[in-house]
């Protein structure tokens, strides 16, 4: 094994910089588990990661990366042994600890998980953190009481990384799913996905938003935030809920308490960064099995290699990217 391998490194030393050059093994951080990487992803906290005003990454040079799959090289704790297939996301990973963008790296092992019976490598990456959190939510929201034959649920953002996989994941479990979007050219798209209905964001709510508003869905899950998830909120059916794990409309939202207290609406909120290793470990056992649609390839936009990442970096921070971009690193 060679001393040195390729990543992707952002720098603030002098000017700030975005490239794929060579890193030495003596110069990745601490951690228990050394792993080659196969594949990693695109997500729009890396995409933060990447440009000098991000407010993701605090000390340079760094690696981005929230995601990575890999086969373990060398391991210290007895829990993982070499040659063993296995996943890492959040956590420190790609903020705070050298991410998936490189061909190699040292994950402490509380961070990593044995890749699922039924899941590919490569498959753990089109799922990646987005996967994780529509499964989350798919899981708070049934835990809440959502069930198929109780309504339509909503997925807004549907043609992003959480929420194309939770048009797919929904269903596949068989919920009659309305996948909402700025992108309604996409809709061939989401259909494929399993969408029944597909709306525009404006469909949700636009102009003037109304605290209690029509009855239209038992659930909803939100990676948007901000306004829209106002508005989402004012049309869930009596006792309903929302999972949110989003902000790309804003951290504010402006409702009020009449949802909660006139509809007993609840408003979820889905973390996947410090999810419990117990949680994370069974949901994931969920996506390599009930929750794994047919179409999981769909979600693919594309799939690029480490030159290609400064390009996908700055798509996701405009929205260029439908589903998701994998990264082969092997």
């Amino acid at each position: 094994m060679s001393n040195t391998f390729q990543a992707l490194v952002v720098d603030k030393s002098d000017t700030f910089s975005v490239e794929v050059k060579p890193v030495a093994m003596e110069e990745l951080p601490a951690g228990e588990v050394l792993i080659k990487v196969s594949y990693s992803s695109v997500n729009y906290k890396d995409g933060l990661a990447s440009i000098p005003n991000g407010n993701i990454v605090r000390n340079y040079p760094f690696i981005p990366g929230i995601d990575l799959s890999g086969v373990v090289i060398s391991s210290a704790d007895s829990r993982f042994e070499a040659g063993q297939s296995v996943i890492a996301t959040s956590y420190g990973i790609g903020v705070s600890h050298f991410g998936g963008f490189s061909e190699y790296a040292r994950i402490p092992a509380d961070w990593v998980l044995p890749l699922p019976d039924g899941l590919s490598l490569r498959e753990a990456m089109i799922y990646g953190t987005a996967g994780f959190t529509s499964a989350l939510s798919i899981q708070a929201l049934e835990d809440h009481g959502a069930a198929p034959d109780k309504g339509k649920v909503l997925v807004t953002g549907a043609t992003g990384g959480v929420g194309g996989a939770a048009v797919a994941m929904l269903a596949k479990l068989g919920y009659q799913v309305t996948a909402s979007t700025g992108r309604t050219d996409e809709a061939g798209y989401l259909q494929v996905l399993g969408a029944e209905e597909v709306i525009s964001r404006e469909d949700v709510g636009s102009g003037a938003l109304k605290p209690l508003d029509k009855q239209l869905w038992q659930a909803a899950v939100d990676s948007v935030g901000g306004s829209p998830l106002a508005a989402v909120l004012s049309k869930i059916t009596y006792g309903g809920a929302v999972a949110a794990s989003g902000l790309t409309a804003g951290t504010a939202v402006p409702t009020t308490v009449l949802p909660f207290i006139l509809r007993g609406v609840s408003l979820l909120g889905i973390d996947s960064v410090s999810c419990p290793a117990g949680k994370r470990k069974n949901i994931w056992q969920r996506m390599a099995t009930d929750l794994k649609p047919e179409v999981l390839e769909a979600l693919v936009d594309r799939e690029i290699t480490l030159d290609g990442l400064p390009a996908a970096l700055e798509d996701i921070l405009h929205s260029n990217i439908r589903g998701r971009v994998l990264v082969r690193l092997s």
